[in-house]
This record gives structure tokens, sequence and C-alpha cells, in this order.
């Protein structure tokens, strides 16, 4: 019977280095060894029992499948190093756990909140992708009165400079504070919004990704995500893939 080859990148996500995304990232920084030859092309194929090596050191496909929620407090950065010496989310998880695992999508260095940890690749590609859909909830509290015009612009699609941003739904909780959904999340959106109208912000806490919130998990804190969280979410998921390929088909039948 012939040996299975799988692409590079959904290999390397398999062992938890990344999302497949990512993992073309460091494919093609020549990080990565196939039997002792230098890869840089993602979509190379592979068997499961190649010698794969990350910087000199050999990488498995994980045993366990591992989904994590964590608490990140403000100043703590989503990454696996930093040359500046900040503190690192990864961190707040890593003595704990004693398989590799990275983050799912990203909060900036002073936003605080819920987010993801895995070491699956295949979930975090479906999170993290923008068909997906999966809602991201946040509580902006701000300096100056947040102008409901402002929000109501939001709702319907507002550019910053090059960049078009667009909420889902929002709340207002008070004149310096809002609750809103976002479905993509493009990188330090929030802040972008509101600082394109000179509305300094004080606070962005996310309490809420698809149905998982952060209630009850204080700061610095992690837990487990249920099987059924984690069922919920991947549904989710897949059910917005599916729902954009028929529109897509719709849309190829009228052109």
């Amino acid at each position: 019977m012939d040996k299975e080859q799988i692409r590079l990148q959904l290999f390397m996500a398999r062992c938890g280095i990344a999302s497949r995304r990512k993992c073309e990232e460091i494919i093609s920084q020549a990080r990565i060894s196939v039997n002792g030859n230098i890869v840089i092309t993602p979509g190379t194929k592979v068997f499961d029992d190649d010698i794969v090596k990350m910087d000199g050191r050999v990488i498995r496909p994980a045993k366990k499948k591992i989904y994590l929620a964590l608490h990140k407090p403000s100043k703590f950065l989503c990454s696996n190093e930093d040359p500046d010496g900040r503190s690192l989310a990864i961190d707040l998880i890593s003595p704990a756990v004693n398989q590799r695992v990275y983050n799912v999508g990203r909060l900036d260095y002073l936003t605080s909140g819920l987010i993801f940890f895995t070491n699956d690749g295949e979930f975090a590609k479906k999170i993290t992708h923008p068909s997906s859909h999966i809602e991201k909830e946040y509580v902006v509290t701000t300096k100056k009165e947040i102008p409901l015009e402002l929000m109501e612009n939001f709702k319907k699609g507002i550019y910053v400079g090059d960049e078009f941003f667009k909420l889902k739904t929002f709340k207002m909780n008070g004149s310096n504070s809002v609750n809103i959904v976002l479905e993509e999340g493009k990188n330090r959106e929030l802040r972008k919004v509101f600082q394109s109208q000179n509305i300094n912000v004080k606070k962005v806490h996310r309490i809420r990704i698809g149905n998982v919130k952060l209630t009850g998990l204080n700061s610095g804190h992690f837990r487990n995500l249920t099987e059924r969280e984690v069922k919920s979410l991947t549904k989710s998921s897949d059910a917005a893939a599916e729902k954009n390929k028929k529109t897509y088909k719709k849309r190829q039948r009228k052109s």
C-alpha cells in the first residue's frame, strides 16, 4: 500500500507549529529541512515518516490536540519572542503545558481579553479566516464621549486612510463605553477607527469569540475549551464556508 503524502505546511500545522498560512511564511524563510535538505517552497509534499526539522530541531505531529482560552492582560505580546523584552502571552501558558501551542489570531499589546491557543493548525485556520464570520465582541472605553453617528457610520462601513472597516453590531454602555461585535477584525481596527476621530482609547477588552465568553476567567489565567465549545466553533466556521461557496456559485451562474 502506498504511503500518503501531504503538503509540508499541513504537516507543520499538525505538529502544532502554527496555522498553515503562518507555516508557509516559515517555509519561505528557509527554516525548514526535509531529510536534511532545506525546503523553501510551500506545497512541497512529505511523508509522515520523513525527518522534518525547523531551525534544526525535529518536529512531529502532535499526539493530542490542545485548545485553550486565555484571559490576556494588557501589555502582553502575542508572539513567541520579542527583541524588546516585553512580556509574552505564551509565557502565561507554557509552564503548565508540555506541548507546543500558539495563539489563534492576535490581540495587540495594549488590548486585553479572550484569546485562544492551540496546536491544531486546522482549527486555527477556521477561526481566523475571514470567510468563517466568527463573531468577536469587544468593550471599548474612551476618554471622550463616543458620538452615536460614528458608530452608525462604522456599522455602514468606514474608511481610515486606505483601510475599510465595518462592525456587525454595537451597543452603547454610556457616553464613553460601547460593546462592538466584529466578524473579521483587522490589525488594530478599533483603535484606528476611534483615533481617526481624535478619540483616545483608554481600554479595548475582548469578552467573546463565537460562543466562548470570558466570564469567570481571571486576568492572566487560562482554561481548556470544552469539547462542545470546539465543535460549535468549527461547526459555525464550516457552515459559513459552505454558505460562501453557494453564494459564489450563484454569482458565477448569473455572470
